[in-house]
C-alpha cells in the first residue's frame, strides 16, 4: 500500500475521534449512535496508523507532502 494521507488530513482525523470519545463519556451521545461513531472512529485510527485511506485509492488522491 503506497500512503495516501498526510498530516493534516491525520490530524482532522485525530480531532474528529477525540471530540466523539468527549461526547461519549460526557454523556452528549449513547445507544446505537454511539456504537456507530466508535466504529466510525475506531476505523479513523486505523487509517491514521497504517497512513492509507480506501477511499482515497480508488480516485488517485493523495493527502500526502510529495517530496
Amino acid at each position: 500500500m503506497k500512503a495516501s494521507m498526510g498530516i493534516f488530513d491525520k490530524t482532522v482525523r485525530i480531532l474528529v475521534a477525540a471530540t466523539i470519545a468527549v461526547l461519549y463519556f460526557t454523556n452528549q451521545i449513547s445507544g446505537t449512535v454511539a456504537i456507530l461513531l466508535f466504529v466510525r472512529v475506531a476505523s479513523f485510527i486505523i487509517k491514521n496508523f497504517i497512513n492509507f485511506s480506501v477511499l482515497y485509492y480508488p480516485f488517485g488522491i493523495s493527502t500526502e507532502k510529495q517530496n
